[in-house]
């Protein structure tokens, strides 16, 4: 039987996702390996937004996350998370729900991003208000263009806003970088290091007017393996966990292990080499263009087709395929995919033997 098959697959219905704890621990430990020491971790949850997840890192002495939401936020303080950081600039309530969650988990240390001067004010009003401390860090953009600010005169402006406000304690700075995706390991090296040398020099121009910069946090999956050679620097894979058919195809170097597998059934022969599987929209990422999924138990499919509920794919051998045909297939991109999920179906042995529910899909928990 491979890796992936179950036996008791009678008894799922599909379209379910499959998750692997024994391949978990391994891609953990593999991430362990590659960061040089554990204590630079701060993987990211918005992959998995799962508490099993965050505990099983937690055993091996991963006590600092990294999330985009609130409710992850709030997960991973259900979970006693030492250090969580909300790795999404609040704004507006968010602002509010930010400080809600400070004082409903006071055992938990949260800080966020941050890349507006406007913000940093807003959020220091309110925490002289409330007479405690905010941990932000300058969020620094060094060529993502999704968020921060870019790593000039301006970005040494808000961050002396940050050391000056009166409730705010600054972190360092936070920097994301996934846009560099590069397959060859040097070429991705040599273009995040070209990135990240405006990071240091950012740094460099503030210690030389005395200014403390005190942690860096950078990188995202695929340069998390360039940013584990530099020296104190927090580092945050999130894709990692799980890996899926996209980074495995690209990073290989990397050696993470499949560990969440999609399942799926024909339900119907409409055509002539037209099969139909139960692979729609709300349950399978559908920004990815075609192929979404990599199949592991056939290759003569060709992806043409997806709605809500349906998944439309070609074969030559239509024949050999009847409605009800079981097939595993790996996400193209796992973390949207995640999402669509209530519960994980947790595979032992090649059995499910219970299912882990995905708690921070929804964008609150209680707060």
């Amino acid at each position: 039987m491979n890796w992936y098959e179950i036996s008791n697959i009678d008894k799922i219905a599909t379209p379910a996702l499959l998750v692997y704890p024994e391949r978990i621990k391994l891609n953990i430990q593999r991430m362990i390996d590659i960061s040089g020491d554990v204590n630079r971790l701060r993987p990211h949850i918005k992959t998995h937004k799962t508490a099993q997840i965050i505990k099983l890192q937690q055993q091996v002495g991963i006590n600092k996350f990294k999330c985009a939401t609130i409710a992850e936020a709030e997960l991973l303080a259900k979970c006693n998370a030492k250090e969580v950081l909300l790795a999404m600039q609040p704004v507006a309530e968010n602002i509010n729900r930010f400080f809600q969650l400070k004082e409903k988990y006071p055992n938990s240390q949260f800080s966020t991003i941050v890349d507006d001067g406007v913000i940093i004010q807003k959020i220091n009003k309110v925490a002289i208000e409330k007479g405690i401390k905010v941990s932000l860090w300058l969020d620094v953009n060094v060529g993502m263009n999704r968020t921060g600010v870019k790593p000039d005169e301006n970005a040494c402006k808000l961050f002396k806003l940050l050391l000056e406000a009166d409730n705010i304690i600054a972190e360092g700075f936070h920097v994301y970088d996934g846009h560099i995706r590069y397959s060859e390991f040097q070429v991705r090296k040599d273009t995040c290091d070209e990135a990240f040398e405006k990071v240091l020099l950012l740094k460099e121009k503030l210690e030389g007017e005395g200014l403390h910069v005190k942690n860096i946090i950078a990188g995202g999956s695929p340069t998390f393996p360039v940013h584990a050679l530099r020296e104190e620097v927090d580092l945050s894979p999130g894709t990692t966990l799980l890996w899926d058919a996209g980074y495995g195809d690209l990073f290989p170097d990397m050696e993470m292990l499949h560990a969440a597998v999609l399942v799926t059934r024909i339900i119907s022969k409409p055509s002539d080499g037209v099969l139909c599987l139960d692979l729609g929209h709300k349950s399978l990422a559908s920004e990815m263009n075609f192929p979404r999924v990599k199949f592991l138990n056939t290759d003569d499919f060709e992806q043409i087709g997806q709605s809500e509920e349906h998944f439309v794919v070609h074969t030559n051998n239509s024949d050999a395929y009847k409605v009800g045909d079981i097939f595993y297939a790996l996400p193209m991109h796992i973390c949207p995919t995640v999402a669509k999920y209530q519960e994980l179906q947790v595979v032992e042995n090649n059995v499910v033997a219970k299912t882990w529910e995905v708690v921070a899909r929804n964008q609150k928990i209680t707060i």
